[in-house]
């Protein structure tokens, strides 16, 4: 079970608000703390997605509940 260090509500945000919001957060925590992110925009998939290949942070989940989008992003060097 991963410990999450943080959570961010992102609902009702429209791209690429939800994305913005989360790289502020990582911004301002510790190396290996855990984000956990809800958004409800369709597009945060894709843009998530990019962002852990393209940056330093590891996306540990990625799942859809009822809508709401939810992101374990591990934060990285």
């Amino acid at each position: 079970m991963v410990e999450v260090t943080r959570r961010l509500d992102a609902t009702q945000l429209r791209c690429p608000l939800p994305l913005l919001k989360a790289k502020k957060a990582l911004n301002e925590m510790a190396e290996g703390e855990v984000l956990e992110v809800h958004a409800t925009d369709p597009g945060s998939e894709r843009d998530f997605k990019v962002f852990a290949q393209q940056s330093c942070h590891e996306m540990l989940n990625f799942h859809e509940n009822a809508g709401v989008f939810i992101y374990l992003l591990k934060k990285g060097s």
